[in-house]
């Protein structure tokens, strides 16, 4: 039987969970981007209103990168044009660069996220930049999306493993991450992009950090750790956790890196926990399955597997 059908006792040291966990899914965004086809605009907005009627309250919509880099998401406008927004839903988008935010104020969003690099080697490969240069790309485009009353959150990517560096310096990764928070971010997003992390070095990370408040955790399951790690997360005080329904995705610019946290997963486990996240299981499962039909493949998500046989 699973753990919803039985009457779980009082799990032993729950008291240091939070007693409500916001989950950001990024299936829409992050899950996409990472498919070899590009999914149509009909079919990503449905998958959008699935999700919000699932429960999930932050759906991370698109990204405006540039369609040479990815091409997946350069139907972002269209798809922004025809979204509906469900009551009580926010619906950010990525953005690379001050081009970037352009092209969402004139989509109307209201919350937009910039994507950081803790090293780097990644900061080359991936935003053309020197690890320090970066900021100089970021000062102005955050700058001006709080000028405009955008909420703006921060991503840092390879916090714990870089595929050309190896191990990163936990200094490193708080330095970066300090710098965006300074700059404004309202909510910093640690990835273990290549999913190498384990508990003890989420521990390690997250107290170098003065306020964990403002911190949020994106795991991939590179070594089966990310459920693991969000746990350590939550026990440091984390209540913001980054997933994908189904278990889509993994990162473009990493070749190792396997997909993201699968939201089903992390749901099932918050359950578990008593920790609330006012998604329905049921219905997201629902849509996991309908989404995996559309792209020609089974879910990697188990408790998809599991609950939808």
């Amino acid at each position: 039987m699973g753990a919803r059908e039985v009457g779980l006792p009082d799990v032993v040291g729950s008291g240091s969970l939070p007693s409500r966990v916001t989950i950001w899914e990024v299936g829409a965004r992050d899950g996409l981007q990472n498919e070899s086809v590009v999914v149509p605009v009909s079919v990503k907005l449905e998958f959008l209103a699935r999700l919000a009627a699932s429960g999930l309250s932050v759906l991370e919509a698109t990204s405006f990168v540039h369609p040479k880099w990815v091409p997946q998401l350069a139907d972002a406008a269209e798809l922004l044009a025809g979204l509906e927004p469900a009551p009580g839903v926010v619906y950010p988008v990525l953005v690379p660069n001050e081009r970037g935010l352009d092209r969402a104020l004139e989509a109307g969003v209201s919350h937009i996220a910039i994507f950081a690099s803790a090293t780097e080697t990644f900061a080359s490969r991936n935003l053309n930049r020197t690890l320090d240069s970066q900021f100089e790309m970021f000062e102005p485009t955050v700058s001006r999306a709080l000028a405009a009353g955008l909420e703006v959150r921060g991503y840092v990517s390879m916090c714990f493993g870089d595929p050309w560096e190896g191990p990163v310096a936990r200094s490193q990764v708080v330095e970066v991450g300090e710098r965006l928070l300074e700059m404004g971010c309202s909510q910093l997003s640690l990835g273990d992009t290549i999913g190498v992390a384990t508990p003890g070095q989420v521990e390690a990370l997250l107290a170098g950090f003065s306020d964990v408040s403002s911190l949020a955790v994106h795991f991939h399951d590179t070594y089966g750790q990310a459920l693991s790690n969000t746990l350590a997360a939550l026990r440091c005080g984390v209540t913001t956790v980054d997933s994908s329904a189904g278990g889509l995705g993994g990162c473009p610019y990493a070749e190792s890196a396997t997909g993201n946290l699968a939201t089903e997963d992390l749901v099932w486990m918050l359950d578990g926990l008593g920790v609330e996240t006012g998604v329905d299981l049921d219905r997201l499962v629902e849509t996991s399955v309908w989404m995996a039909e559309k792209l020609g493949r089974p879910s990697p998500s188990r408790v998809v597997r599991a609950l939808a046989g």
